[in-house]
């Protein structure tokens, strides 16, 4: 048997996890899923300075690598074509 989750908003978990708290049993992992990736593959773009200038000022408030970050949205973007394409 499976103990209750305590209650609580989503503000309240990820300041606790913000805080270093140890959120391990707030959260059910019996359900996880672990997906991999799959095989990586390089790509090289080319884009404008003023591009990359934005970018960095975005990743720097966030203080995330550019790498990083570029990989997010065009992940967050594939699933939203993804999605809108598979609804209709």
């Amino acid at each position: 048997m499976t103990k209750p989750m305590p209650a609580m908003t989503n503000e309240e978990f990820d300041q606790r996890f913000d805080n270093g708290e140890d959120i391990h049993t707030l959260v059910d992992l019996s359900q996880a899923v672990i997906t991999k990736p799959g095989k990586k593959c390089r790509i090289t773009i080319d884009v404008s300075q003023t591009l990359v200038d934005s970018i960095d000022r975005i990743r720097h408030q966030i203080g995330v690598d550019r790498g990083a970050l570029i990989k997010v949205w065009l992940h967050e973007r594939v699933q939203k074509e993804l999605t809108r394409t598979n609804s209709q």
